[in-house]
């Protein structure tokens, strides 16, 4: 094997260019799905400002309403980020670095992200039917969110390197 083959033992035989390339491409395939997602929310929240009942709300609603739109435009920031990023290096050669900062802007925007979401369950339980399910949603949210973004990769990411000794 060519001494420019990386050493992953992953079974694919690629050059740290190729890695660096096949990895960031699955990133902009991540980010393109979260941007989506994000994007929807923030437009639903821009909506609510210009609705005829948004005044009927309670200050605290209004801080969280202003609380929810820092975190969707942060997460937006956080997930362009790389995007901007490959725009300032571009044909520098360090996609290698690009994909570690890439990825951890990625990891950033969707713990972002998961607030966002979280407030925005709890913020329309609020106004819809109180504070007491607007806790309890976002609680369950919380917990379904820490299970299936968080506690179940470890399990998974566990067993893989169990299966690979």
């Amino acid at each position: 094997m060519s001494s420019n083959i990386d050493d992953f033992a992953d079974g694919r035989p690629e050059t740290p260019a190729q890695r660096a390339d096949r990895n960031w491409n699955e990133i902009l395939q991540e980010l393109r799905v979260l941007q989506t997602g994000t994007q929807i929310l923030t437009g639903f929240l821009l909506a609510l400002a210009f609705q005829a009942s948004f005044a009927e709300l309670e200050t605290a609603q209004r801080v969280l309403y202003l609380v929810l739109i820092c975190l969707a435009a942060l997460s937006a920031v956080v997930a362009l980020a790389p995007v901007a990023l490959h725009r300032a290096v571009f044909h520098l050669q360090v996609k290698p670095v690009l994909v570690r900062l890439a990825h951890d802007a990625l990891r950033a925007a969707l713990a972002l992200v998961s607030l966002l979401l979280v407030g925005v369950v709890a913020f329309v339980f609020d106004v819809v039917v109180g504070l007491g399910a607007a806790v309890a949603s976002g609680v369950v949210l919380g917990v379904v969110i820490l299970v299936l973004w968080i506690a179940v990769p470890m399990i998974i990411r566990r067993r893989g390197r169990d299966s690979a000794r």
